[in-house]
């Protein structure tokens, strides 16, 4: 009997803190293999699957513009680090038999492959994994804002937002052992409240293009899976 699954194209969106040490830094080749093992699962599905990575493991952008150094070319410097997490977690995937392609917004030449949207699709459509690298490709723009325009730009069904915590709640949960967990909300909810669980460009721009999100604990891999049937899983943030 084949499974039935809600969403059919999805886009995943993992910081860069997925892939490091307990601390969210460095790289930990344990971290790639356990996501890739997850990937495999979701594949075998029929889900076709877009994933953007963030750098944030190995440098972030902003941060290091806060030590004096220009924001822009801060930010480039942090594209490049995601596209080492992309180039990575594509090298343990093909170990899985897992056809993959690093698009980059920012070209590296011979290494990654340009963004091309036709080529995303043909891809997708082939149900090979698609992993954006480079963000935008513009500075000033996090990850979020990267994840939520290219799953708009490749027409999918969800963004799930991977995160440290199980959801969005009314305050940090690492700080304050009150904090209650959001379910569902709507995007207004998120930007009125200013919750902080994406960045305002990647929520405005979700809402705009009525994209939902849902927002789950990657240290708990099999909610990737539930969230594709169609599972309660983390919170929910739609119209």
């Amino acid at each position: 009997m084949k499974t039935k699954i809600k969403y059919k194209r999805i886009l995943l969106k993992l910081s860069g803190e997925s892939f490091g040490n307990e601390n969210g830094r460095g790289v930990e080749t344990k971290q790639f293999i356990t996501l890739a093992k997850e990937v495999q699962k979701i594949v075998k599905l029929g889900v076709e699957l877009a994933i953007v990575v963030g750098g944030g493991n190995i440098l972030r952008g902003a941060k290091l513009s806060g030590t004096g150094k220009s924001r822009i070319q801060a930010d480039q410097v942090g594209m490049i680090a995601t596209a080492v997490n992309a180039l990575l977690l594509q090298d343990v995937m093909e170990g899985f038999n897992i056809e993959v392609h690093v698009i980059s917004a920012v070209e590296i030449k011979n290494i990654t492959e340009p963004f091309v949207l036709r080529n995303c699709l043909k891809y997708l459509k082939e149900k090979n994994v698609v992993i954006f690298a480079g963000g935008t490709g513009n500075p000033y723009f996090t990850t979020d804002t990267a994840a939520a325009l290219r799953a708009i730009e490749i027409n999918a069904d969800v963004m799930l937002k991977a995160t440290g915590v199980e959801g969005v709640y009314t305050d940090d949960p690492r700080k304050n052992g009150s904090a209650k967990l959001y379910k569902k909300l709507t995007y207004m909810d998120v930007l009125g409240q200013r919750l902080g669980v994406m960045d305002l460009t990647a929520i405005s721009l979700s809402m705009e293009n009525r994209l939902p999100i849902i927002v789950f604990n990657i240290s708990r891999l099999e909610n990737i899976k539930k969230a594709i049937l169609g599972e309660s899983v983390g919170t929910y943030i739609g119209e």
